[in-house]
């Protein structure tokens, strides 16, 4: 694995310095990550947490990591030592891999010496947001398809990495399969693709161009009928083709559309495929697709059986940056807990004090999630009482809740520096997503108007929160 250390922002190593030479450098910290809200989130699948494991474990700067540092001229030699024997050795509590989260909850905390704390900030929002975000975009696109999409972005990307990991967090999203034969190999991802244009257009005709990749590949011929015209030539072509792959013992697996309306086209090219009879020729579509045309095509009664989704999955491009923060929350002095709370003019930019658990509440009758309920370390939610939740900021805003059972949605992913979670894999972890993301009612997932998921704080830390916000009017 890379060595990531210096994957960082200068601030946090010049922190470091100032916390060493303070003498505040092993003070336990307590710091969140989350989400605050945008009018685009209506939900969240977290993903990043495997990256963020394996780097924290692998977390150690190298003789040549030191020799430039030293070469900035910012850091004394005491601290560059000190750097040299570095090691995590902090817990870390997170979600699993594909839950379903929400703004403000802590989907990751770490508790750690404040320099490593400190240090790994920018690694772990790297992490978190970029596959959180594009997890979360592709179970939107997955949820307007109703299955069958595959992740094609990899050419789009906003560079190498961010197409490899964009890939894994598309299939705990939801996808299918991949393009990218990399993160095919290296996550174990289906891989699937056909042709290009330039293939077509490399033969003297476009009935040679798709004879030729039938000989190459009879019993996996999914051919692109757009480069010249769909249903004049694309189609009967390709019907003509699998004709032939069928005398020879073959059959065909389908076509594909890139351009043009693909509604109509798409049921018409079905059309033209029953009545040759390929009625189980599959019709796959590309070309920008996210969830808002994909939803449009179904309504218009697109025949599509698969989707072929790229640029505006893998940059999610409506929604480019997931906007995740990394918030001190405590401090800890001779083993008891200092709460610490940012706050802003900005109500929604007030953080939660105090190390956090988040619990989430299912009807016990439907076993469908009602509310997110966040505590203060150590806090219990008794089951057997009726629970009263109330609007975080809008107090007068409250439900009570019955017959419901909670569960504690984080998990010690590492303690002591040396992973405890189970390594799960991304199969798993997807079909975990899907599990998770059937226990919600489609009103507080569904992409128009969606119904805002209730996410309450404690009593307990709602007025720690409300003690220290009023604190700070005397004074900070």
């Amino acid at each position: 694995m890379r060595n990531l250390t210096l994957l960082t922002d200068l601030y946090e190593i010049t922190m470091g310095q100032g916390y060493f030479r303070e003498g505040k450098h092993e003070e336990i910290a307590v710091f969140d990550i989350f989400f605050r809200p945008n009018k685009l989130i209506t939900y969240s699948v977290a993903a990043g947490m495997e990256q963020a494991a394996q780097y924290l474990e692998n977390l150690h700067f190298s003789e040549e990591d030191i020799a430039y540092l030293r070469s900035l001229r910012l850091f004394d030699e005491k601290f560059l030592a000190y750097l040299k024997n570095l090691r995590f050795t902090g817990d870390v509590y997170a979600v699993r891999e594909g839950e379903i989260v929400f703004p403000y909850e802590p989907i990751l905390t770490v508790k750690a010496p404040m320099v490593q704390a400190q240090l790994v900030e920018t690694a772990l929002l790297t992490f978190v947001n970029h596959q959180t975000l594009i997890a979360s975009k592709s179970s939107k696109i997955c949820a307007a398809a109703g299955g069958g999409v595959m992740e094609f972005g990899l050419r789009r990307a906003q560079g190498a990495d961010a197409g490899v990991y964009g890939a894994r967090a598309a299939v705990i999203g939801g996808c299918v399969s991949t393009s990218n034969v990399y993160a095919g190999k290296l996550f174990d991802i289906p891989v699937s693709g056909t042709m290009a244009h330039s293939w077509v257009m490399n033969f003297p005709s476009e009935l040679e161009a798709f004879r030729a990749y039938a000989r190459s590949f009879p019993d996996a011929c999914l051919l692109l009928v757009d480069t010249y015209n769909t249903l004049k030539s694309g189609v009967p072509h390709a019907i003509e083709v699998f004709k032939e792959l069928r005398a020879a013992g073959h059959e065909p697996k389908g076509i594909r559309l890139d351009s043009g309306d693909l509604a109509y086209l798409s049921k018409e090219a079905r059309k033209m495929l029953d009545g040759a009879g390929f009625p189980d020729a599959i019709i796959c579509a590309s070309g920008d697709l996210d969830e808002y045309s994909i939803r449009s095509l179904k309504e218009q009664g697109a025949k599509i059986d698969s989707w072929g989704v790229g640029t505006k999955l893998i940059t999610s491009a409506d929604l480019p940056a997931l906007g995740g923060v990394y918030k001190l929350a405590a401090v800890y002095e001779n083993g008891v807990e200092i709460p610490k709370i940012k706050l802003s003019d900005t109500t929604e930019k007030i953080t939660n004090p105090s190390f956090k658990e988040v619990w989430r509440i299912y009807d016990r009758k439907t076993d469908k999630a009602i509310a997110d309920y966040i505590t203060r370390a150590g806090e219990r939610v008794d089951e057997t009482k009726p629970l009263e939740l109330y609007h975080p900021v809008e107090r007068w805003k409250h439900m009570t809740v019955e017959n419901f059972r909670v569960r504690n949605l984080r998990e010690p992913l590492i303690v002591g520096g040396k992973r405890v979670a189970p390594v799960y894999s991304l199969k798993e972890i997807s079909a975990y997503r899907a599990e998770e993301y059937a226990r919600f009612w489609e009103e507080y997932t569904r992409q128009d108007m969606p119904h805002i998921y209730k996410v309450d704080l404690s009593e307990e830390l709602y007025e720690l929160k409300r003690a220290m916000v009023q604190e700070s009017g005397k004074g900070a």
